[in-house]
């Protein structure tokens, strides 16, 4: 089996846990035969003094045909 990686920035305004989550449906659209994944970054967005938006750089691993 080989495998490849790709990285991809995930948002939300609901959470981290949302934001990898959209990052893996995102993905699931157009990449094949995902087998799992690793977040390796959690950051956010700041408006107005108050937490605005989550963002999760997250590392999918696929295999390949």
């Amino acid at each position: 089996m080989v495998q490849k990686v790709t990285e991809v920035v995930g948002t939300s305004t609901e959470g981290f846990a949302h934001a990898a989550k959209n990052a893996v449906d995102v993905a699931a659209k157009t990449v094949r035969n995902l087998r799992w994944f690793r977040v390796t970054e959690l950051e956010g967005k700041i408006t107005d003094q108050k937490v605005a938006e989550y963002h999760a750089t997250v590392k999918i691993y696929f295999d390949l045909d």
